[in-house]
């Protein structure tokens, strides 16, 4: 065998990453409801080819301009575990291509979003300077602990007051659940907590799109409740 077949041998397995395995991994995921099923094929399967993908497109489009790009990253990622079941092999596409264009068009759309931020910027030279001669406060990890136990207290408390509104029976399962996540919050292993909408979904029976339109509207009430907190 000649050097150059043994390096064109090589890089074609290189970039098989995403083999057929993967593909009946994401194709079983989505024809099954079983929780601990999906979460096995997510584990050893689906996220592992995940963090590969996405971190191919992000270096192959130079989205690593994006600010924050690693925090992105796991979004993105987040964002195809909760439309996993969304896959139909039936329509010709492959598990590869289907997500690939997704995560491609997602980074898109953040780059679209954060051009018009920086147009609202307020750059860091722009600031007094007099912040620079501030004291820095270090807080006894006491007070921390008790103002976070505080602000899910006040959140609980906050919900059981948007529980008792005239919802819509979507919103009120939506409702339900994240009031079930609130109390496990401290338990919840499923994908190390970064798909809390499929962990969602199987609570609500709901789908993704029902979820991701409800929490809109319970988003809304979050951040007047999170901006009269900070502000108090």
């Amino acid at each position: 065998m000649t050097m150059k077949k043994k390096i064109r041998r090589t890089r074609g397995k290189a970039k098989r990453y995403f083999t057929k395995e993967h593909e009946n991994a994401i194709i079983e995921y989505a024809r099954t409801q079983d929780i601990k099923v999906r979460s096995e094929l997510y584990n050893k399967f689906i996220q592992p080819v995940f963090n590969e993908m996405v971190d191919k497109i992000v270096y192959t489009y130079k989205f690593t301009n994006l600010p924050n790009i690693e925090v992105l990253k796991d979004d993105c990622k987040i964002w195809l575990t909760t439309i996993l079941n969304k896959f139909d092999p039936s329509k010709g596409s492959k598990a590869f291509s289907y997500f690939s264009v997704i995560t491609k068009n997602w980074f898109i759309h953040q780059v679209k979003k954060n051009t018009n931020q920086k147009k609202r910027e307020v750059h860091y030279e722009s600031i007094s300077s007099a912040i620079d001669n501030e004291k820095i406060v270090v807080l006894n990890r006491y007070h921390e602990l008790r103002e976070e136990k505080e602000f899910w207290i006040s959140l609980e408390s906050q919900i059981e007051i948007w529980e008792s509104e005239d919802l819509r029976d979507n919103e009120r399962k939506v409702v339900e659940a994240i009031k079930i996540v609130l109390k496990e919050k401290d338990s919840i292993e499923i994908f190390n907590k970064k798909a809390i909408y499929l962990y969602l979904r199987e609570i609500t029976g709901l789908n993704t799109k029902q979820i991701v339109n409800n929490l809109n509207k319970i988003r809304k009430k979050y951040r007047i409740f999170k901006k009269k907190w900070d502000t108090d």
